[in-house]
């Protein structure tokens, strides 16, 4: 079961780790953030599904960050503010806000809206596979998407083919996010219908290229560690992946 992470943002360090230690309780993993800065850090290191802003971060805007972040991301965004006249809500949902949540606030009840939020994101548009991105880090294995080359722990290159590249960038850029067969043949060709259904055919080529590519970065195909399969879903990278 693939654990959502939110990343918290409030310049307020006892709320924000107040927040952090309630969403971890409750399941969450959780990145904190106190600045702009800190927010494109960690959006770089991590797959963020949801954003906790607060409006007003020291001589930063949170709804200036807010409609930023719109222009680059589809992740969703609750702000959580002590303004909270109708004006300044609009003001929220203007600068892109999926939520608005006004302090103080019962716990219980933001948990309850991060959930909903969550549950009616649009999952193709969060996944990271459409971002450009640069160096992997995996398991000892480093991975550059901007030449394919894959390096192994020891230090050699493995060579990979066009397709075989492009899944594990695909994997590489959603750890821990089960994919199902449509969202990597979409990844393996950009212009696939998303609404074309997957036939049988193309669904086992997609197992065929999962194989080769476990033949080459697990230490047992027959047995894999890495690229695990998910029942009546599709496929998971099942370890912790750095980006640089």
């Amino acid at each position: 079961m693939t654990i959502p992470r939110l990343l918290v943002v409030d310049d307020d360090l006892e709320l924000r780790e107040m927040i952090t230690r309630y969403f971890q309780s409750q399941g969450f993993a959780v990145s904190s953030a106190a600045t702009g800065a800190e927010i494109n850090a960690a959006m770089e290191r991590f797959r963020i599904d949801l954003i906790l802003l607060d409006v007003m971060l020291g001589d930063e805007s949170g709804l200036d960050i807010c409609a930023e972040l719109r222009t680059q991301q589809d992740v969703p965004i609750i702000i959580i503010s002590a303004l909270s006249s109708d004006s300044q809500r609009m003001q929220g949902y203007s600068a892109g806000a999926d939520d608005y949540v006004a302090k103080p606030f019962n716990p219980d009840l933001l948990a309850a809206r991060v959930k909903a939020v969550l549950r009616r994101g649009n999952r193709a548009a969060s996944l990271s596979y459409r971002r450009s991105a640069g160096l992997y880090r995996f398991e000892g294995w480093s991975y550059d998407a901007r030449t394919g080359e894959a390096r192994a722990p020891e230090g050699y290159l493995v060579p990979l083919s066009r397709r075989e590249s492009a899944l594990l960038k695909a994997l590489l850029a959603n750890p821990l996010i089960p994919l199902r067969r449509e969202e990597i043949a979409e990844a393996l060709d950009p212009d696939r219908d998303p609404e074309r259904a997957m036939d049988a055919a193309e669904g086992r080529a997609i197992d065929v290229l999962v194989g080769r590519l476990r033949g080459k970065i697990e230490s047992n195909p027959k047995d894999p560690r890495l690229i695990r399969t998910e029942r009546g879903v599709g496929y998971v990278l099942a370890c912790e992946v750095t980006q640089e």
